[in-house]
């Protein structure tokens, strides 16, 4: 039972924790809130993703921040959804720089979360 309460608990905290990101950082013809949201939830899961790997943490902790907390923050759906609209408006630049930003960001930002766990 505990293991569904972590991830609920988890992926809902992450999820209302995106939709103030969404709120907060907005930028005319450009998803930035999303953005955002994704690097942010790379930084913190390579950071877990560190830490886990170096001293280990419970099932449930990975449950409840790894698994619920990122997932709920992380949005891949809407990341999808908003390049799809851009490109349906014809706006083929924008949606590039989207998609590659993304890629590159979050994975930068992986590897940047798993370097500061060291510290730890």
């Amino acid at each position: 039972m505990w293991t569904w309460a972590s991830i609920f608990i988890g992926g809902g905290l992450g999820s209302l924790c995106r939709y103030g990101i969404g709120r907060l950082v907005s930028m005319q013809g450009f998803p930035l809130g999303t953005l955002t949201a994704n690097v942010m939830a790379c930084l913190i899961l390579g950071f877990l993703m560190g830490l886990q790997a170096r001293k280990g943490l419970s099932n449930n902790y990975t449950l409840l921040l790894m698994t619920g907390f990122c997932g709920g923050f992380s949005t891949f759906s809407t990341f999808s959804a908003e390049t799809f609209i851009l490109v349906e408006q014809s706006q083929y630049g924008t949606a590039l720089v989207y998609i590659f930003s993304s890629l590159l960001l979050c994975v930068i930002s992986i590897a940047a979360g798993y370097a500061v766990s060291k510290l730890f």
